[in-house]
């Protein structure tokens, strides 16, 4: 239990820290939240709970996977508030195109290969 709260603790520390420094700086900010920081984590407590081999290299191969449909949600989002939709529905929205784009992904994926 206790390496559950420090798992938390350390992730949530640096979500904290990200968005800490995105109100002052919004560039060096997104640059933080950009960072591969909830991958890096996961590999390091699967790591060290499961140091196997085979199943670390999956794990990454598929998450590159899964990085490439939340991609257009960072564009879709800022498109939409600059044209006058308010954050919480740009936000529902982003997340919606998201959700089908990991749909898409998860079904197509497979057709060509890919282990998700």
């Amino acid at each position: 239990m206790a390496y559950l709260i420090l798992k938390a603790a350390v992730s949530g520390i640096l979500i904290a820290i990200a968005s800490t420094l995105a109100k002052r700086y919004p560039g060096f900010g997104a640059l933080i939240a950009s960072l591969p920081l909830v991958s890096v984590l996961g590999m390091i407590w699967l790591w060290s709970e499961k140091p196997d081999v085979e199943n670390m290299a999956a794990h990454a191969g598929a998450t590159f996977w899964y990085v490439l449909p939340s991609l257009p949600m960072f564009l879709l989002i800022p498109l939409l508030l600059r044209h006058g939709t308010g954050f919480w529905l740009a936000l529902a929205l982003g997340c919606a195109l998201t959700i089908a784009l990991y749909a898409a992904m998860t079904w197509i994926g497979p057709r060509f290969a890919l282990t998700l």
